[in-house]
């Protein structure tokens, strides 16, 4: 029994200091907070807040983490955004009495060009599911791709 009690005594010490310096360490408390940002989908923020954590300390894995994390979100949420805008100038494009064929094509070019965005910072793993991403972030992402590549099947079936 007294031999339970000293490695139950030993295992609540460690414990102690371990949270002990995860507390007053200014990386970890750092990247807590970055981790909170990421999950709140404040991701520009949590990636200045993992970043001067990994700058602190080389060796934070949580920061490393939420920063590669963050990094990739922020890569979505710029294709979200231009998706916004290109579709948009299609909208107007095709709000026209007549769509002529340079107007065709710049909406095929606007479609490719997103197209390959999608492609270039897509982080998908052998087994369809995303790396270190937000499925929700990913599944938007997703979405406007497909209306990409839609439009781009119907401009191409009328040219």
């Amino acid at each position: 029994m007294r031999q339970v009690n000293f490695w139950l005594l030993v295992v609540f010490g460690l414990l102690a200091v371990m949270v002990f310096y995860f507390s007053f360490n200014p990386s970890y408390q750092r990247s807590i907070e970055a981790k909170y940002h990421y999950m709140t989908a404040d991701y520009s923020q949590a990636h200045a807040l993992a970043s001067e954590a990994f700058e602190l300390d080389r060796y934070n894995r949580m920061a490393a983490t939420v920063m590669t994390q963050s990094q990739t979100a922020l890569k979505f949420v710029d294709y979200i955004d231009e998706s916004k805008k290109y579709l948009g100038q299609i909208s107007k494009i095709a709000e026209g009495a007549s769509i002529g064929d340079a107007d065709r094509v710049k909406m095929k070019m606007m479609c490719e060009i997103m197209m390959e965005s999608f492609v270039k910072i897509s982080p998908i793993d052998r087994d369809g599911r995303a790396i270190l991403l937000d499925d929700d972030l990913l599944e938007k992402a997703r979405q406007y791709h497909q209306q990409f590549v839609d439009l781009y099947e119907q401009i191409t079936a009328t040219s």
